[in-house]
C-alpha cells in the first residue's frame, strides 16, 4: 500500500477539512506535524518534511494544502537526490501576493522549476490566495498536470466540499501510477536513514475539531 502524507497550510486542517475527512477513512494517510503552524520559518517545515519521509520511504505520495504546495516545491528544491512517487498540489496560495500572511518566513520567493514527480495543481476560480493565472503559471513551471474545479474558493472548510470525492480521484491517480511502476528516473536512491523511530513527524487520525488543539 502506497504511503501518503497529508500537508496542510497555516493553522493546520480542521475535522471539516477535506484533508482531515480523507486521514479518518483511509489508514495509509499519515499527517506531517509541525510545530508552528501559524507563522513559521518555511526552512523548518522542509526540515520536518524530510524527517517524515525518511521514515515513509521514497514511494511516498504527498497531499498538499495551500502553502502545504509551497514547502513541496521548497523541499524537492532543497534535497534533489530524494525519491517520491508523486505530489496532489491544492490551491496553491502564493507567497508573493499581498493576501499572503505576514508573519510566515522563507516561502517567497516560490521556484518555479520542474519538479522531478508527477503532480497535479487543483485550483479554483476564486480562490482569495492565488489567481487562476498565477495557479496555472505555477503548474506550468513545475510540469504539473492543471486541475480548474470552478468556483470553490480556497478549497478548504469553509468550501462545504466534505469528503470532496473529486479531489481524492485525483488522489487515486497518483497512488495507481505508483503501482503501474511509474519511477523517477532522475532520482537517486534514499540514503540510510539511520535511527528513525525516534522521529516523531506524523500523526494518524484528527481527534479535536480545533487545529491549534490537535498537537
Amino acid at each position: 500500500m502506497t504511503r501518503t502524507l497529508i500537508l496542510p497550510g497555516f493553522h493546520n486542517s480542521d475535522s471539516d477539512h477535506w484533508q482531515s475527512r480523507w486521514e479518518a477513512r483511509d489508514e495509509s494517510l499519515r499527517r506531517v506535524v509541525q510545530n508552528d503552524w501559524d507563522t513559521p520559518r518555511c526552512v523548518d517545515w522542509v526540515a520536518r518534511l524530510d524527517q517524515a519521509l525518511v521514515l515513509t520511504g521514497p514511494d511516498a505520495v504527498l497531499v498538499a494544502h495551500s502553502a502545504g504546495c509551497a514547502l513541496v516545491v521548497h523541499w524537492a528544491i532543497a534535497h534533489p537526490t530524494r525519491r517520491i512517487s508523486g505530489a496532489l498540489l491544492v490551491a496553491p496560495s502564493d507567497p508573493e501576493a499581498p493576501s499572503f500572511p505576514s508573519g510566515p518566513a522563507g516561502f517567497a520567493p516560490i521556484p518555479l522549476r520542474q519538479l522531478p514527480f508527477r503532480s497535479v495543481v487543483a485550483a479554483s476560480s476564486n480562490d482569495p490566495y492565488v489567481t487562476v493565472s498565477r495557479a496555472q503559471a505555477f503548474a506550468t513551471a513545475w510540469g504539473s498536470e492543471f486541475v480548474m474545479i470552478g468556483e470553490a474558493g480556497h478549497i478548504n472548510s469553509a468550501s462545504s466540499l466534505g469528503d470532496w470525492p473529486e479531489g481524492f480521484s485525483l488522489l487515486r491517480s497518483l497512488r495507481e501510477t505508483r503501482e503501474r511502476g511509474f519511477s523517477r528516473t532522475a532520482a537517486m536512491s534514499l540514503p540510510d536513514s539511520g535511527d528513525v523511530g525516534a522521529i516523531p513527524t506524523v500523526n494518524k487520525g484528527v481527534q479535536n475539531t480545533s487545529p491549534r488543539s490537535l498537537y
